[in-house]
Order: structure tokens, then C-alpha cells, then sequence
């Protein structure tokens, strides 16, 4: 099969269900689990965005016109507290009001250790599969991505907004009380979120007090115990005993690949 891979797909289950887009074909990867599996590279990479040939890719699969140009792929998405939509600077003003003027979920989880993060709605719970999180909570709902962006680097002073991929693909994970965690949140940064809320008065966030925290499991036959992280880029072919799935990551006996990271790139996979 050939084809230009795309971030994997996922659906909630238990365990949590995996598909690899590969052009316009679909692998279901739990299947494979046990199973030699095999990717190489043509050499070719495909912008995801409007799939021209691009001798290198940018921001996960990008060509650089599309990066520089695309509202999806400016600075504000990855630090929404910067947004600046309201100064009438944004690249796209159509695509954020569409996907940035929408109501948003501040959450806790554990994937290798407790963090804040956030995400539209409407992409929970894949937002949390991408990140390999065992344990979720939604905090709270806003309206819009710039609001919840302001509350999450209020919460990242006391608690981390990044991830470990080695620790996560190691599972070096406890199980935590997440209510517990947002319950002394709330009270540490209680000035904060009022002085938050009072510059948004028709966007007042939402305590999601009732939430109950999601567990996720994934399909992992055995957790590397060191890892090494396959680059297509050095090494065309990746092949080896599909052991496991986690966030992004496909976990080999020979090694680890991130998909999301080499979306775009054409590969020949082989089962």
C-alpha cells in the first residue's frame, strides 16, 4: 500500500481503537498488534494542506507557503493567549472564526505526570488519545480558544502544560486524583481567574464541576523500557513487531515512530 500518511485516527474504546490513513486507505493497526509491519519512505513528501510536492515539511506536513500564509499554522495556536484576532491581524479571519470562536475545554491530564492543556470541544476525547493521556478531566468550558488559552497559562504556574513522549511511551505514569489537583488549582489561582473573567464578561467560563475524570487504555502488548525514536528522514525504512500504539506513536520491538510527525511523507507500507 502507497500513500501519503496522515496523523492515525483513533476511537474510544478499550482498548482505544487505531486506524493509519495511508492516501485515501485506512489500516486498522489493532489487528496488527504482534505482527511484522513495515513503512518506507519514497522520498516524496505532499503537503497535507493542498497537497503540492515540498522538498521539506513544515509544522507536520506542511509546504512552506501554505505554513506561512495558513491561519492553522501561526504561533497563536500553539500559545492562544496570544491570539490576535481582535487586533484585525489574523491571517484567516473566516477559519478562526470558525475553528477559534468555539467553545473550548481547559482540562487536567496524566500522561507522563499531571498538565494543563486545551482543546476545541468537539475534539475531546481524540485530543487526549493524541497525547497519550491515561487519566483526563475537563476544568472548564469557554468560548473561545484565546479565553482558554489565558486560563491555561494562569494553571501552568503551578502545574507543567508540556508532555514527556518518553516517559508517556515508557508508561512511567501513577494513577492521580485529578479532582483533588483542579479542586487546589482553582483555590491557587482563584484571584487570576476572576481578574480573567472580568475582561471577558459576555464569555464567563463554565466550571465543569461535575466532570468525572476518563481513563484511557491503549493497545500496547509491552512498553519499551529504553526508547528509540525512528526519522524517516535518516532512515527510509521502519520495520519491526508492531508491540504497541500510544498517543501518535507506533511502538516497534526495534523502535518508536511519531506518524503525526511525518505526516505528508509518501510511504509503502507492508504487512
Amino acid at each position: 500500500m502507497l500513500g501519503s500518511l496522515q496523523k492515525m485516527t483513533s476511537a474510544l474504546a478499550e482498548p482505544v481503537q487505531y486506524r493509519l490513513p495511508v492516501g485515501a486507505q485506512e489500516i486498522e493497526l489493532n489487528a496488527l498488534l504482534g505482527k511484522k509491519l513495515s513503512l518506507r519512505y519514497s522520498g516524496q513528501i505532499f503537503c497535507v494542506h493542498c497537497a503540492k510536492k515540498t522538498n521539506k515539511s513544515f509544522n507536520q506536513g506542511y509546504c512552506y507557503p501554505c505554513f506561512i500564509k495558513l491561519a492553522q499554522c501561526d504561533m497563536c495556536i500553539m500559545k492562544p493567549e496570544t491570539c490576535h484576532y481582535a487586533a484585525g491581524t489574523c491571517r484567516e479571519p473566516s477559519w478562526g472564526e470558525q475553528f477559534c470562536f468555539q467553545p473550548h475545554i481547559v482540562y487536567l491530564a496524566n500522561s507522563s505526570g499531571i498538565k494543563v492543556g486545551i482543546t476545541r470541544q468537539s475534539q475531546t476525547p481524540t485530543r487526549w488519545i493524541d497525547q497519550g493521556a491515561v487519566q483526563a478531566l475537563p476544568i472548564f468550558k469557554v468560548a473561545s480558544r484565546h479565553l482558554s488559552g489565558l486560563i491555561e497559562v494562569t494553571l501552568a504556574q503551578h502545574v507543567s502544560d508540556k508532555t514527556s513522549w518518553q516517559q508517556m511511551l515508557k508508561n512511567n505514569t501513577v494513577p492521580l486524583d485529578l479532582p483533588a489537583i483542579r479542586d487546589r488549582l482553582l483555590v491557587e489561582c482563584d484571584e487570576q481567574l476572576q481578574t480573567i473573567a472580568a475582561q471577558f464578561p459576555g464569555e464567563l467560563p463554565q466550571l465543569l464541576s461535575d466532570a468525572e475524570p476518563l481513563t484511557l487504555d491503549y493497545p500496547v502488548l509491552q512498553y519499551p523500557s529504553k526508547v528509540k525514536s525512528f526519522n524517516l528522514d535518516k532512515e527510509p525504512l521502519v520495520s519491526g513487531i508492531l508491540e504497541g500504539i500510544k498517543g501518535q506513536y507506533l511502538l516497534f520491538d526495534t523502535g518508536v515512530i511519531n506518524i503525526r510527525k511525518f505526516a505528508g511523507y509518501e510511504v509503502e507500507v507492508t504487512v
